[in-house]
């Protein structure tokens, strides 16, 4: 990159240079390996008379229009035709003769220092540059000239200076916040609280105000500046002039400076008492010098000011209401399958197949059907799906004004409802409306602009828990019904809470929609949602992967599914946020849900891993197979197969485990009377990491053995003491104070670890021995056979386990319950059964050859040997031969495949 940077630095001829330019940047910035066959140049278009695109990318539509070094990108220059354009200009006039098809979607002009980058879903707005001594930094953006799902280079600058907002919000709000004075009644704390939350919005609104052209440049700034010494005095006032129309000035006193401020209006400085603390120089030093001076809020992106919201709220209270900041691209996963593909469709179509006096009406028609559209987010944080759906519409929206005679803006905020459990917020998300609303007037052509202050009041976001009946804000039983013409999309992110996570009020609506306690809290989203739901409603929820896992599936989506159909999902897939803090950052496992009480035959869209699938149906486990449950079964759905068991609880205080091997060399030195009662345990960890660890098994002790081994009675000692401080049931444990809670410890059997890696192809399943004694985290299968253990180490049950088996965070939570007893055997006849029984040992037989070697590094997919994954390629063929399948079938027809024959088993 370096060396492309001084190799181009001062020079560059449009004739003789740009195909080599082009060609080494895509090269050496891009990385791309054949550039000629991304690039086109001189591609002919046919005007009045014949030109050429000095480079065109026909996969993203990206027209480079290329200059000498001479040239300046924003100058008109004459045209052979007499006429005067700039760079920009004559591109886009290229653009207008293609093919609809091939039409730019983005324009970049160049004269090889300097790259001006057009996004045409928005032609007017200000472009992006880029200079060239700036590429080592600023590469990124433009990963839109090769990738079609690119973030644009805006998105990227805006997210940057979003989080750096965030970083300096957070800064004054601690600095503020260390100012109040804490020996308070809870009263005049929590209404610090408010005043701190109310004061930041203000605050951040008024910098924006000053650099987005609402106010004078720097007059925010000037007037505090002058007044540092009464600050707090000088804020009040402000704060009350903004609140008051011009024409009503007159009747106060204040002097022409505050007079010149405009009348904002919109809720934001409504009157109230708000506590200023004191605004010593620290803090006018970060309001003045870092946050007005140092910094351009004009270019912040209203969806990211949640990153703002999320650098202001200490974590311990993020964390208790289960909230994860969404990103753009993720706010997309959910709101372009839920009505922004369609709406494209529907608009690109018009676009494309009507002329003339039928073209206009139909914009006319659609521009009036987007403004009758409403979307509610019963969850909605500080309105990042909000305000990003606002955006997309008037995106849309801006596409039609271009084409209409005498246009008129029809999209606004107030087709936009959400609640809030958080003031702050409340208050955030409605300061990101206005500013988003402001920013697209920006890029809406002069003539269809309208003022854009002052504001008007925009109260929809409500402050309440979506879960309770607050007056006016009851979305799922009347009160706050929503009036819509055409549709109404509910969406969101509504907060993960497992159930030890939930306090008690929380597990209480959980109870009140399910019956049982025990699932995740954003399941109570989806169960309200379904009181608002017709045949004009849809709604789409971002939620933990938990929800389609495990035995929770039938709890939550069993009486659901009567009502309701999903029409698209995404399976489960992790994210991040944008915070730059990695202490703050969340790595979530989860899905995408949209559903809708329409269940008219149509293909529905499945976004898994390998790309995006149209099926017929997606059930709850989020597989394109039919709607069939999963419960939670006490014996297995086949007779014939083995029953499989818990390990032993050891319930002990640890004071019956020897947890290392020195600590065990030790132990036996000073009491070698124990040696024979002292067995390997093995918990899942220690199963799949190999790592040492023992018990002492006193099954078959005397009491006279025992009486002779001081350090042995002295452990058993402290495991009653620590028995008898516990529950009932673990009290009655001290009598037997030798003994695990269970003592099975079988000849022979399977293990299989509760918890494993989703970084496997196959969970570690082996044989252990009554040398071995089991924890209560591996399940054994006593009575069991190599054919029993080809089945299960198969892929087809592994696939089986990927669908049903819940999750402890990303790893896979094997459930003898669920994931085992509702297996559907093969029903084999004795070949069949002496292969598997073959392929089985082929394994093992791979497996012995490295002794040393624990099941964690054999089966980590980069290190698996070569013998042992041929080993289970056998294995897996065999037993799909078992079950009538192809041995090329994949994971997913596999599940299908299964759940009609637990279907078929279920009715039998």
């Amino acid at each position: 990159m370096k060396n492309f940077i001084e190799r181009w630095k001062n020079r560059g001829d449009e004739k003789s240079d740009t195909q080599k330019f082009w060609l080494e940047f895509l090269r050496d910035i891009l990385k791309i390996e054949r550039p000629t066959e991304l690039i086109e140049f001189e591609k002919r278009v046919e005007l009045s008379h014949k030109s050429f695109i000095d480079g065109y990318i026909p996969s993203t539509r990206t027209i480079i229009e290329q200059k000498s070094l001479d040239v300046k990108l924003d100058n008109a220059a004459k045209q052979s035709d007499g006429s005067y354009l700039t760079p920009f200009e004559q591109a886009k006039r290229y653009s207008d003769w293609l093919p609809d098809s091939e039409r730019a979607r983005w324009i970049v002009t160049c004269n090889f220092q300097e790259f001006h980058i057009h996004d045409m879903e928005r032609p007017k707005a200000v472009p992006e540059i880029i200079r060239l001594e700036d590429l080592e930094d600023e590469y990124k953006k433009f990963d839109f000239l090769v990738n079609v799902n690119a973030k644009a280079p805006k998105e990227i600058r805006e997210e940057k200076l979003s989080i750096k907002a965030g970083e300096l919000v957070g800064k004054l709000k601690n600095s503020l916040w260390s100012r109040y004075k804490k020996d308070v009644s809870d009263f005049v704390l929590e209404k610090q609280k408010r005043s701190l939350t109310v004061f930041c919005v203000r605050i951040v609104f008024l910098l924006y105000a000053e650099d987005s052209g609402l106010f004078k440049k720097n007059q925010f700034h000037d007037y505090l500046n002058a007044r540092k010494v009464m600050a707090a005095e000088a804020l009040e006032k402000l704060f009350e002039i903004l609140n008051i129309k011009e024409e009503d000035r007159e009747n106060f006193y204040f002097n022409d400076e505050l007079k010149n401020f405009p009348y904002v209006n919109g809720g934001l400085f409504e009157k109230g008492i708000v506590i200023i603390p004191n605004l010593d120089d620290e803090i006018l030093k970060i309001i003045l010098e870092e946050m007005s001076e140092g910094f351009d809020w004009s270019g912040i992106n209203p969806t990211i000011f949640g990153a703002i919201f999320e650098s202001v709220i200490n974590d311990d209270e993020r964390k208790q209401r289960g909230m994860h900041y969404t990103t753009s691209e993720n706010i997309h996963k959910v709101i372009d399958p839920l009505f922004l593909d369609d709406l494209k469709i529907e608009l690109e179509n018009i676009l494309a197949f009507s002329k003339g006096e039928e073209r206009t009406q139909k914009l006319l028609a659609f521009q009036e059907k987007l403004s009758k559209l409403r979307f509610l987010d019963p969850a909605c944080g500080s309105g990042n799906f909000l305000t990003e759906s606002f955006i997309s519409l008037r995106t849309l929206e801006n596409k039609i004004l271009r084409e209409l005679p005498n246009p008129e803006i029809k999209v606004l905020i107030f087709q936009f409802y959400g609640i809030e459990a958080d003031e702050f917020a409340v208050a955030v998300a409605q300061t990101a409306l206005y500013i988003a609303d402001n920013q697209m007037l920006n890029e809406t052509e002069e003539r269809a602009k309208k003022a854009p202050l002052p504001l008007k009041k925009y109260d929809n976001i409500k402050y309440g828990s979506a879960m309770e009946d607050l007056e006016g804000v009851a979305w799922g039983l009347g009160g706050w019904k929503i009036l819509h013409d055409d549709m109404l999309y509910i969406m969101g992110n509504p907060p993960f809470l497992g159930y030890s996570q939930q306090n008690d009020g929380q597990k209480k609506d959980v109870k009140s929609f399910f019956g049982v306690a025990k699932v995740d809290y954003v399941t109570c989203w989806f169960a309200r949602a379904l009181e608002y739901l017709d045949d004009q409603t849809k709604a789409a929820f971002v939620a933990t992967n938990s929800i389609t896992q495990g035995e929770q599936v039938a709890i939550i989506f069993r009486e659901l599914s009567k009502k309701i159909q999903i029409d698209f999902a995404y399976q489960s897939f992790v994210w991040s946020n944008e915070m730059q803090d990695k202490d703050k950052q969340a790595h979530v496992h989860c899905v995408i849900i949209g559903f809708s009480t329409d269940k008219t035959p149509r293909l529905k869209k499945l976004y898994t891993p390998e790309g995006l699938k149209l099926v017929e149906n997606i059930n709850f486990y989020l597989n394109p197979a039919p709607n069939i449950f999963i419960e939670s079964r006490k014996t297995p759905i086949c007779p014939d197969a083995p029953e499989m068991k818990g390990g032993n609880r050891p319930a002990d205080g640890g004071h019956l485990i020897i947890d290392s091997q020195k600590e065990y060399e030790d132990f036996i030195k000073r009491e070698p009377k124990a040696k024979k009662f002292i067995k390997r345990f093995v918990m899942g960890n220690e199963f799949i990491n190999n790592i040492p660890r023992y018990c002492l098994w006193l099954v078959d002790a005397t009491p006279e053995e025992l009486s002779k081994m001081p350090l042995v009675m002295e452990r058993i000692t402290l495991c009653k003491q620590d028995r008898l401080k516990g529950a009932p049931d673990r009290q009655k444990l001290a009598d037997t104070a030798w003994l695990f809670r269970e003592q099975i410890n079988p000849e022979n059997y399977i293990a299989i670890p509760v918890v494993s890696s989703e970084n496997r192809d196959y969970i570690p399943i082996g044989w252990l021995n009554d040398s071995i004694v089991p924890g209560n985290k591996l399940f054994i299968i006593p009575d069991s056979t190599l054919y029993h253990f080809g089945i299960l180490t198969s892929r087809v049950h592994m696939a089986w386990m990927r669908t049903t088996a819940g999750r402890l965070k990303s790893d896979y939570s094997y459930s003898k319950t669920v994931v085992y007893n509702n297996f559907v055997w093969p029903a084999v006849n004795d070949k069949q059964r002496l292969k598997i029984e073959s392929t089985a040992q082929k394994i093992l037989d791979a497996r012995s050859k490295y002794p040393e070697s624990s099941f964690a590094s054999l089966y980590n997919d980069n290190l698996m040997p070569i013998e042992l994954r041929k080993a289970h390629k056998e294995n897996d063929a065999a037993v799909c031969e078992a079950y009538g399948f192809n041995k090329n079938i994949s994971e997913e027809e596999i599940v299908n495949e299964l759940m009609k024959l637990y279907e078929k088993s279920v009715i039998k």
